[in-house]
This record gives structure tokens, C-alpha cells and sequence, in this order.
């Protein structure tokens, strides 16, 4: 088989997957006609579950998922109007009027619940409403996306050490001593920091926000990565000191089913790495910067996912591993994990030319489809073990919609498409 040949059998299969599978699952059971916003819990059979609660971080990510639906897939005729269902009830359940910003959690009609201010949720607003101009040039959306920023550097800066402080109270005061995490700072909130300020600077071509784009990668690179082993560092004190990482509240891992490693730990994670590999790239494409002195960057954060992170007798990616020596010590396959190195693979092949990256890529798909994928519903289970066998088959939980694997489709039909022509 030719590359172009394999580049070609992977498109379609990915594009199927995209096509009949994720995209009508989502237009077909995600709006909430009651009460507004989307829905987000979902069982093994696709059915759907209680919502007593909404996330800002999976409102946002579903108006984010429409939206993008919208721009890059106009042939859905429902993604508009769904994207403007979920806008509505964000923007007027979510937005906090006294002292701006978004609320983390409402209950299922809208009545606030979390009024904290978690920056983690915060990036995602800017991440759904700058998308959601780009695809409809709606000027609300982005003037609220320009006012969360804003609202970000004053209040959540951390003028002294850079970055930001990541857990606040709702008048943007931190979080009190004791909170679990309140002084810390993590790579993935200052992840998603750059991913919300690469489509903001899309959508506005503001020097300001270019500059802010620039900051955050360069506050990534220098602090952020492991300058030994190549891999991504966890979390750290407000001073950018590397710290055994520990269960943070409002977090994924906090709420999450499966296996925790031991606490505290110094972990990595090979998904987080990969996805900020393909991230990192975007992000320096759009800033307009030159990508040469980041290509080592990026090659390491891959390297170090396939020698440690891609299993090479089952497929797919583990879940953690130990930051010095890189061994995995969590098993278990998770959907987010794989669905980032998924894209972050290609875009290394693509980028770099290096044909284990697409052998990475071929491995983790072949787990996804037999074992990730339930293709009775056409969307993916939440948490599978090494082997495959299911975990946790629910399709849809308050932190799973279809951000990862949604994203990881599109984004991979795109790259396969652009490979499979210039083979």
C-alpha cells in the first residue's frame, strides 16, 4: 500500500466517522428545548440522563462545537441554530452582571449554583464566543469575548510571577487559604489560555491580544516543559516552581471516574503534551511568529508520547506517567487523551515530515475504532482499560461533550485530506 493510498483509506474512515457518527449526535440531542442551553449527560445508549447541573467550560464548548460546525461545515443546516440556542441562555445565565465574568455552574434552569470565577472557564468563553463570531460575525459575541479577556488581565494576572491565578471568588478576590489548589497554577488552564487567545486574536487582529498570545506561549515554553525530559510539567506554585501534583477542585481529575495515581505525584500527560504540540503550532501560526525556534519543542513533546505514552501492544494512548523517567503508571485509555494525539500526531507528520508520527497516528485509530468508538450510538465511551474493555461506556458526562472528539475528527479529516493530495 502506497502513502497516499493508506493517507486515503484513513480519510474516509475518519470522515464516516465525523459524518454519520459525531455531528448528528450531537445536533440531534444536544439542545435543551425546557430549559435552555444543552444538555450534556448521556448513557451508553446514547439516552439521555439528568442535567441537574451546566458547566460554563461544556456550555461553552458545545457553543463552541456548533459554531464551528457552522464555519467549516455549512452543508449542516441545524448547526446555526443551535449555536444561537446555546449563545442565548450562556449569556444570560452564565454572565455575572455585578462584577462581569462568568459563573462556573448554574442548575438546570439557569439559577446560579458555582458563582466562582475559574479561569479554566473563563478561557472557554473567550474560546466559544471568538469562534462563534468568526462563523456568524455576531459582534455580541465578540464584545463579550474582548470583555472576558479584559477582565482576565486585571484581575486575574498575576502581575509579580506572570501568568495567571486560576481559582477566584466571584469578585474575582482568590480563593481563600486552604482551598484545595487556590495557589497553584497548572499547565492546563495556561494551555487553554493560549488556545482561547489564538482564536480571539483570529477573530479581533489586535495587537493586544497578538501580544497576549505571544506572553502565554512564551510563558509555556519557558516555564512550562521540562527542559530534561521534554515532557510537559503538571502544576506549580504562584512562583512557577514545579510541585507534586495534588486534586484540584472544579477540576476534571477532581470529578472524574477511574484509576488516580498516588497523591501527591510529579505526573505528566502524554495527551496534554501532544495536544499542546499541535496547539503550540496554531498558536505561533496566528501570532505570525516564526515556528523555527519552537519545531524542538514540539518534536520532544511528541518523542516523549510515543517512547512512553503509545502503547505499543494494544494501541492507544495511556492516561499518565511519571515525569522523570516518562513511565506510564495509569493504564487506562481515556477519551481525551486519545482523541488529542490523534491531531497532534498528523500535525507532526505534516509539520516535520517524520513518518513515525503517522504510524502513532494509525496505531491510536485502530484502538479508537475497535474499542473507543461505540458505533451504535457513533459517538465515543468515556473510559476504557488498557485491553479496551469498558469502564465507564457513558457517552456524555458534565466534562465530555463533543469539544475533544469532535475537534479530533474535524481536525483530523482536514489534515488526512491536505496529506492524502500532496502525497
Amino acid at each position: 500500500m502506497t502513502t497516499k493510498q493508506r493517507l486515503a483509506g484513513l480519510h474516509t474512515a475518519v470522515t464516516e466517522h465525523l459524518n454519520h457518527g459525531i455531528i448528528p449526535f450531537w445536533v440531534s440531542r444536544a439542545a435543551d428545548r425546557i430549559d435552555g442551553g444543552y444538555l450534556t449527560n448521556f448513557d451508553a445508549r446514547g439516552d439521555a440522563l439528568d442535567t441537574p447541573l451546566k458547566y460554563l467550560n461544556t456550555q461553552c464548548r458545545l457553543l463552541w462545537w456548533f459554531s464551528t460546525v457552522q464555519r467549516h461545515r455549512p452543508d449542516v443546516a441545524a448547526a446555526g441554530e443551535l449555536a444561537q440556542h446555546g449563545l442565548q441562555f450562556i449569556l444570560a445565565k452564565f454572565w455575572d452582571p455585578q462584577h462581569g465574568g462568568w459563573r462556573w455552574r448554574v442548575h438546570r434552569d439557569g439559577r446560579p449554583e458555582d458563582d466562582g470565577k475559574i479561569v479554566y472557564g473563563q478561557s472557554f468563553a473567550i474560546y466559544a464566543l471568538a469562534e462563534h463570531f468568526l462563523a456568524t460575525g455576531d459582534r455580541t459575541a465578540l464584545h463579550h469575548a474582548i470583555q472576558t479577556f479584559d477582565l482576565l488581565r486585571i484581575n486575574a494576572a498575576d502581575a509579580r510571577h506572570g501568568g495567571f491565578l486560576e481559582n477566584l471568588k466571584r469578585d474575582w478576590t482568590p480563593e481563600p487559604d486552604g482551598f484545595p489548589g487556590g495557589d497553584r497554577k497548572g499547565l492546563d488552564t495556561h494551555m487553554h489560555l493560549m488556545e482561547s487567545f489564538t482564536v480571539l486574536c483570529q477573530a479581533t487582529g489586535d495587537a493586544t491580544h497578538r501580544r497576549a498570545l505571544l506572553q502565554v506561549i512564551d510563558l509555556i515554553c519557558d516555564r512550562m516543559i521540562d527542559p530534561v525530559t521534554g515532557c510537559g510539567l503538571n502544576q506549580f506554585d504562584l512562583a512557577w516552581r514545579s510541585i507534586p501534583a495534588l486534586s484540584i477542585h472544579r477540576t476534571w481529575n477532581a470529578e472524574r471516574f477511574g484509576e488516580r495515581p498516588s497523591q501527591p505525584i510529579q505526573t505528566t500527560s502524554y495527551g496534554h503534551n501532544v495536544e499542546l504540540a499541535w496547539l503550540l503550532r496554531r498558536a505561533v501560526q496566528v501570532a505570525g511568529a516564526d515556528i523555527t525556534p519552537y519545531l524542538p519543542i514540539i518534536r520532544r513533546l511528541l518523542d516523549h508520547a510515543i517512547e512512553h505514552g503509545v502503547d505499543p501492544d494494544f494501541g492507544g494512548v495511556y492516561r499518565d506517567g511519571l515525569r522523570e523517567s516518562g513511565q506510564a503508571i495509569v493504564f487506562e485509555k481515556e477519551f481525551w487523551q486519545n482523541s488529542e494525539v490523534l491531531v497532534g500526531f498528523l500535525d507532526g507528520y505534516e509539520l516535520l515530515g517524520d513518518e513515525r508520527y503517522l504510524d502513532a497516528f494509525e496505531n491510536v485509530w485502530r484502538f479508537v475504532h475497535a474499542h473507543m468508538i461505540n458505533h451504535s450510538v457513533g459517538e465515543w465511551r468515556t473510559l476504557v482499560s488498557r485491553h479496551g474493555d469498558v469502564l465507564d461506556g457513558n457517552i456524555g458526562n458534565p466534562w465530555k461533550v463533543s469539544y475533544h472528539t469532535g475537534r479530533s475528527m474535524l481536525e483530523s479529516a482536514q489534515r488526512l485530506a491536505h496529506l492524502r493530495d500532496r502525497a
